[in-house]
C-alpha cells in the first residue's frame, strides 16, 4: 500500500505548495476531497481496520498542528493538509513526516529570515514569546507585525523525505 499513497499525496503537495507560495493559502476543495479519499482508500484495501488507521493518522495531524493553530503559528489550511496525509499515510509515518518537516520548516525559517534581513528580529521576539515580556507588549504568535511563511512547502519536504526513508 506505502507505494500506492505516496503518488497522490506528492500531486496534492505539489498543488499545495505553489498555492501555498501564491496565495499563502491551501484550498478546501484540494484538502476535503483528499482527506475523504485516504479514507476511502485505506477502507478499501484494509476494511475497518483501513479506516481506524486513516482516521487515527488524521486525529494525529489534527492535534499536533491544531495546537500551533490555536497558537496562532499555523494557517488552517496547514492543519487541514497535515490531517489530509495523515488519512494517507497513517499515525507512525505521519510522526516521522512531522519531524522531517519542522526540520524543513526551521531551516526555512531561519533562510527566509536571513533573506529578508529580519533574522535579529525573528530571535529578539522569539525569546519574549518564550520567556515573556511587558516591555514591548504582549508577544503572541499571532502577533499582525510579523512575517508570514507559508509552509506546505515545508509539509511537502518533510513527507517526502519521510518517504524516502522507509
Amino acid at each position: 500500500m506505502q507505494g500506492f499513497v505516496y503518488w497522490p499525496t506528492v500531486a496534492v503537495l505539489v498543488v499545495a505548495t505553489f498555492t501555498d507560495v501564491r496565495s499563502r493559502r491551501i484550498p478546501n476543495w484540494l484538502v476535503a476531497p483528499f482527506l475523504v479519499a485516504g479514507i476511502g482508500v485505506s477502507g478499501w484495501l484494509h476494511g475497518w481496520q483501513g479506516v481506524e488507521l486513516s482516521l487515527a493518522g488524521a486525529a494525529v495531524g489534527l492535534l499536533i498542528y491544531g495546537i500551533l493553530f490555536w497558537m496562532g503559528g499555523m494557517g488552517a489550511g496547514d492543519v487541514k493538509l497535515c490531517a489530509a496525509i495523515g488519512a494517507w499515510i497513517g499515525p507512525g509515518q505521519l510522526l516521522i513526516s512531522l519531524i522531517f518537516t519542522g526540520l524543513a520548516g526551521g531551516a526555512m525559517a531561519l533562510t527566509w529570515a536571513l533573506w529578508g534581513r529580519f533574522l535579529k528580529e525573528l530571535f529578539l521576539h522569539t525569546g519574549d514569546l518564550v520567556f515573556g515580556s511587558k516591555e514591548r507588549g504582549e508577544v503572541t504568535l499571532s502577533n499582525p507585525l510579523r512575517r508570514k511563511m507559508p509552509y506546505a512547502p515545508a509539509i511537502a519536504v518533510g513527507t517526502l523525505i519521510s518517504f524516502i526513508s522507509r
